[in-house]
């Protein structure tokens, strides 16, 4: 003798519920979707600032702080000081955000800078 306490719906859900069913389900394909996206954007920005650490020729932690500051000054900073004076969000979250976004952008041109390897000095014959 059993006790059923779920009602039958659940226990035929429960046995549909296969590993393919799943894969073809509107969840896993949403979630692809997003880590998909997330990945591409997140390589665009490594090689755009990539390019403009190559392109101004910093070499510098320093230069590169100022770099990510710049990055975060143009693209990031509107946007915060509307959550803050014109939607009038919490300064917590609004602050949170800023902090993620202040350590994505210093963060990734200080760790370029840091991956990038040395310059080779030249020689006499060199120009």
């Amino acid at each position: 003798m059993s006790l059923h306490y779920l009602p039958p719906t659940y226990q035929r859900a429960k046995a549909a519920n296969t590993k393919e069913e799943f894969l073809r389900s509107r969840e896993a394909s949403s979630a692809a979707v997003a880590w998909g996206t997330t990945f591409v954007g997140s390589a665009l920005q490594s090689y755009g600032v990539g390019a403009l650490i190559n392109a101004t020729g910093t070499l510098s932690y320093k230069g590169a702080a100022y770099l990510g500051s710049l990055i975060f000054l143009a693209t990031s900073a509107p946007t915060y000081i509307s959550q803050i004076f014109t939607e009038k969000r919490p300064f917590d979250t609004v602050g949170v955000s800023i902090a993620a976004k202040l350590f994505e952008t210093v963060g990734l041109s200080v760790l370029l800078t840091w991956w990038e390897p040395a310059p080779t000095p030249l020689t006499k014959g060199e120009v």
